[in-house]
C-alpha cells in the first residue's frame, strides 16, 4: 500500500523546498534569462553601446560553417566520451562483480578518480603526454611515434578523449555495479545449471536487465561530454591547435571571453540550454522505465 505524508502545518513543506527553490533561481533561472536577452542583442566590448537584433545572431550561427564544424566536432567527441567510458566501465563492472575476496577494495581504487576535478584529471594527462617531458611520450617515442599534441590535432583530440574518459570510468562503474547487483542470483545460477557460460550468461541475462541503467548512464555521459569537460580541454588544448579540440561550450566561452562577442556567446548558449532540455526530456521520458526482476 502507497503511504502518503501528511504535514500538520500548511507552511512546512514549502519551508523544505524553499532552499532549492532559491538556489534555483539565483543560479539557474536568473542567468538563463540574462542569456536569453542578451543573445538578441549586439554590444560593443566595453558594453557602451547596445542594439538590439532581434534572431541575427541566431541567423548568423545557422549560417556559418565553422560554427556547424563545432557541431560535428562535439558530437564525435561526446559519443567517443560515452562509448568508451561506458564501455570500459561495463567491462570493470563485470570482472569486480565476480570477484568474492577483496571486492571493497577493488571498488574503492576503481572510483577513486571521479573524486578528482577536472581540471586535475587534464593536469595529470598533460604531463603524462608532454612532447618533452612526458612519461608516456618517451614511451611512445621508443616505439617510434613521435607524440605532439600541441601541433598535431588528432593527437589533440584523442588526448582530451582520454582524459575524459578516465574522469568518467568511475562514476559509470557505480551505476553498473549496482544494477549488476540487484540481478537475482537465482538467475544467474539457473543459466550456470543450464550450462550457460560466463559469456552467454552476460549476454542473455546480465547485459540486458542493466539495460535501463545503461541507457540512463548514456544520456548522462553525453551531458558531462557536452558541459563539464571544459576544464578538460581548457588545460590540456584550450581548444587547440587550429581549434581541433574546440567544443560548443568551449567555443562560447572563447567567443564571449576572448573575443568578446557577447551577444553571439549568448546565443550559443541558448542552444546549448536547449540541447540539454531535449536530453532531460528524452531522459525522463524514455530512461524512467521501471524494470520488474520477478522470478
Amino acid at each position: 500500500m502507497l503511504k502518503r505524508v501528511h504535514f500538520r502545518s500548511s507552511w512546512l513543506p514549502y519551508a523544505l523546498v524553499a532552499p532549492q527553490i532559491l538556489v534555483t533561481l539565483v543560479f539557474f533561472m536568473w542567468p538563463a534569462g540574462q542569456s536569453i536577452y542578451q543573445s538578441f542583442l549586439i554590444e560593443d566590448a566595453f558594453g557602451f553601446s547596445t542594439e538590439f537584433v532581434w534572431f541575427e545572431n541566431y541567423t548568423y550561427l545557422l549560417t556559418d560553417s565553422l560554427y556547424f564544424d563545432t557541431v560535428f566536432r562535439t558530437l564525435f567527441f561526446s559519443f567517443s566520451v560515452a562509448f568508451l567510458s561506458l564501455s570500459i566501465a561495463l567491462l570493470l563492472a563485470g570482472f569486480v562483480d565476480r570477484i568474492i575476496r577483496g571486492a571493497m577494495f577493488y571498488r574503492t581504487m576503481l572510483i577513486w578518480p571521479y573524486a578528482v576535478a577536472p581540471v586535475i584529471a587534464g593536469a595529470l594527462w598533460v604531463f603524462m603526454f608532454d612532447p618533452t617531458l612526458g612519461i608516456l611520450t618517451a614511451m611512445l617515442d621508443s616505439f617510434g611515434w613521435h607524440w605532439n599534441h600541441r601541433l598535431n590535432g588528432g593527437e589533440a583530440m584523442a588526448l582530451v578523449i582520454i582524459a575524459a574518459t578516465w574522469k568518467q570510468i568511475s562514476y559509470n562503474f557505480l551505476f553498473l555495479v549496482a544494477a549488476m547487483q540487484a540481478i537475482p542470483k537465482s538467475l544467474i545460477e539457473a543459466a550456470a545449471l543450464d550450462g550457460a557460460g560466463p559469456l552467454r550468461r552476460f549476454r542473455t541475462i546480465i547485459f540486458p536487465l542493466i539495460m535501463p541503467t545503461g541507457f540512463f548512464l548514456l544520456v548522462v555521459n553525453v551531458v558531462y561530454a557536452f558541459f563539464e569537460t571544459f576544464g578538460i580541454i581548457h588545460v590540456v588544448t584550450g581548444g587547440g591547435p587550429a581549434k581541433a579540440t574546440e567544443i560548443l561550450v568551449y567555443k562560447a566561452y572563447s567567443d564571449g571571453f576572448i573575443g568578446l562577442d557577447l551577444g553571439g556567446s549568448a546565443a550559443q548558449s541558448t542552444i546549448l540550454m536547449i540541447g540539454v532540455v531535449l536530453l532531460t526530456v528524452i531522459q525522463f521520458r524514455y530512461v524512467e522505465r521501471q524494470v520488474d526482476y520477478s522470478s
